[in-house]
């Protein structure tokens, strides 16, 4: 299987598993949560953990910052705003209406 280099692409599929979309509700209610937090959320074992924090900082949804021991996660405002753009995009088209289809699919079939 290919794997996915668009910015856009990476940035759904990060955010299309339960567990990194209960973390990325998790950042935006409360803002900066240390890594030792989610674990209460997400009911998973500290490495999925990890895994999932990894791969939401890879697609650009999380920034980190150190505080002694700790590591604190938030969520990025431009991964957050392009998500939004995305989304936005998708709207239903009014060029054709849907029994316009069903003459054309039916021309099809017909030869």
């Amino acid at each position: 299987m290919k794997r996915a280099t668009d910015p856009d692409v990476l940035l759904l599929q990060a955010a299309a598993d339960p567990t990194r979309l209960s973390i990325l509700r998790q950042l935006s209610a409360e803002g900066a949560v240390c890594a030792c937090n989610f674990t209460d959320c997400c009911g998973i074992a500290q490495p999925t953990l990890s895994h999932h924090l990894r791969v939401l900082r890879t697609a650009g949804w999380v920034t980190t910052q150190r505080q002694g021991t700790w590591i604190y996660y938030s969520l990025e405002p431009s991964a957050a705003a392009r998500f939004r753009e995305l989304a936005g995009e998708l709207k239903p088209s009014a060029a054709r209406p849907a029994s316009a289809l069903t003459s054309i699919s039916t021309a099809f079939t017909r030869s």
